[in-house]
């Protein structure tokens, strides 16, 4: 391991001039797995992050102890916000990792104010909580603790396998209150996958969680995200994944159609252009009019997996779910609720 403080060392790392404060440790790790990576740690001065109320997201309060991402999916569109944070949206969003190291003890703080209210609280709807840096720092055990003993309602939307580490945090939390977990599986093609979300765990590996946490009694259910125009829709590619989805004992499936909003749209063309530059033209089209797909091209991939969850028992989307995880945030702001000129005094 390698790493350097910035009150010692203001010239450690490329973007050592970017917190400005001798509150961010840089560190590196020799580890084959974080080969490349490079970590930022802060002690963040808030972590519970209100959604504008114009998103009309489920969900009011969210809490992401990191900001960018190993998993490294190409159409990941929480890229912008690593602009936020003068860092780049591209393979700097894959490997420079801002860790909110003090996590767990602000949550428990923050959680016993006067003036919280005990709303629903969701995770993973900006980066993946469960990432490779979480079996380094271990921030969603005591994140999960706290909300367990404020009996505070909440919500996890991973591709990580590493959540069933902490399986018996989430059965205990799910006695004395409402838990819902969902797990992020778009598509089963190997190729596919390995193309574009590089750094997660196999599909069948996430369903696999899927299967374990029902089996123990945690009802989780499936964001089918994000289906992917022209390589992931084709109507026998939806039928086997609702199919496996369902043979997992999902509670929910959920669809939700590739969107590209500006910082991942760069990154996306840029990938596709590389490995399918017959289909630039076509997305081009497809999404002439903004981030999202036409409504006609969602509405029909909705009805599709619908009625494929249909065929095979699966329930209405909010089944189990005590709120719907399974919807990325769409505020623009790095952390909800925050102003992008504000994004450092949000971090630090």
């Amino acid at each position: 391991m390698r790493w350097d403080h910035l009150a010692e060392n203001p010239a450690a790392g490329p973007n050592a001039a970017l917190f400005g404060t001798s509150a961010v440790t840089t560190r590196t790790f020799d580890a084959p797995e974080f080969s490349g990576i490079t970590f930022h740690e802060v002690r963040a001065r808030s972590i519970l992050n209100r959604v504008p109320g114009a998103s009309r997201m489920p969900f009011e309060w969210t809490v992401n102890p990191y900001r960018g991402c190993t998993h490294a999916c190409v159409y990941c569109f929480a890229r912008k916000s690593h602009g936020y944070l003068d860092l780049d949206t591209g393979l700097g969003f894959d490997s420079q990792i801002v860790v909110k190291i003090n996590a767990p003890e602000l949550l428990r703080r923050q959680l016993a104010a006067r003036g919280w209210q005990g709303a629903h609280v969701a995770m993973g709807t900006n980066v993946d909580c469960y990432q490779r840096a979480e079996g380094r720092y271990r921030l969603m055990p005591g994140i999960i603790a706290a909300l367990r003993d404020r009996a505070n309602p909440f919500s996890i939307l991973t591709k990580g396998t590493l959540i069933l580490r902490d399986l018996e945090l989430l059965r205990q939390a799910a006695e004395v209150t409402e838990v819902g977990v969902c797990v992020s599986v778009g598509f089963l093609d190997h190729a596919l996958w390995r193309d574009v979300e590089p750094g997660t765990p196999a599909p069948g590996r996430r369903l696999d969680v899927v299967r374990t946490l029902t089996g123990h009694g945690i009802g989780c259910g499936v964001l089918m995200a994000p289906v992917i125009p022209f390589l992931g829709d084709h109507p026998d590619q939806l039928r086997a994944t609702v199919r496996a989805i369902a043979a997992a004992g999902a509670t929910s499936v959920t669809p939700l159609t590739l969107h590209l909003r500006p910082g991942a749209r760069e990154w996306f063309m840029a990938w596709l252009g590389e490995r399918h530059p017959h289909l630039v033209a076509r997305y081009e089209r497809l999404y002439a009019a903004g981030a999202y797909a036409p409504t006609w091209y969602q509405r029909r991939i909705t009805r599709q997996v619908h009625e494929l969850a249909a065929e095979f028992g699966i329930g209405p989307a909010d089944r189990g779910l005590p709120r719907r995880p399974g919807t990325p945030e769409r505020s623009a702001d790095p952390d909800p609720g925050s102003d992008p000129g504000q994004t450092q005094l949000t971090l630090l």
